[in-house]
């Protein structure tokens, strides 16, 4: 979920730097591709999903494209942000893998 999402945030940021924009969606676009890289390296997840989150709902406000592909960014960061990186990822290096045993 990381890869798909950090991937996406950066393509569609460098695609709407690359079509010419209004500085406040200029400024939606950096936090994107910087938000993606954190997602793809596995970096403060939890605050990196819970930016993903924050910037879906800046762009549904300042964009008026379709509401699909944020509606479902926005949905995955936030499950990113409740679940975690996992166990491939630099939180889990630097920090430990966290795991959650639900004894039965």
């Amino acid at each position: 979920m990381r890869l798909v999402v950090g991937i996406f945030l950066i393509a569609s940021g460098i695609e709407r730097f690359q079509n010419g924009q209004p500085l406040e969606l200029a400024i939606l676009n950096a936090f994107a591709v910087g938000d993606g890289v954190l997602l793809i390296a596995g970096l403060w997840t939890p605050i990196a999903g819970s930016f993903v989150v924050i910037l879906a709902v800046w762009g549904a406000f300042a964009q008026h494209a379709s509401l699909y592909p944020i509606v479902l960014s926005a949905a995955i960061g936030a499950g990113l942000a409740l679940v975690g990186p996992g166990a491939w990822s630099l939180d889990a290096w630097l920090f430990g893998w966290k795991r959650i045993d639900i004894e039965r």
